[in-house]
């Protein structure tokens, strides 16, 4: 089973623009357009295919908002942070 974080742990792997409420990170990106919004979507979900481990997504026009936690260990892994970092390399690569 996947080892779940501390609170502090949690709270120090936090990369910019990222928060934590609970056993759930978060973070809201503002996109150029519609279409861009929606070419991270489907950049994510091939990421987070291979990872076997999907964000809930929320797309609002061109704000999205990604929210991860290991449901089936009960709060927040590795996996969790591995996942964040790849999602912020694609906003950043735009």
């Amino acid at each position: 089973m996947t080892e779940i974080l501390s609170d502090s742990e949690a709270d120090g792997r936090l990369g910019a623009g990222w928060t934590r409420s609970g056993a759930v990170i978060s973070r809201e990106a503002e996109l150029a357009s519609f279409p861009q919004a929606i070419e991270v979507v489907d950049r994510v979900a091939v990421l987070a295919e291979a990872a076997d481990h999907h964000p809930d997504i929320d797309i609002r026009w061109r704000t999205l908002t990604f929210r991860l936690s290991t449901h089936s260990a009960g709060g927040l892994t590795d996996k969790d942070f591995s996942l964040a970092a790849e999602i912020d390399s694609v906003l950043s690569s735009l």
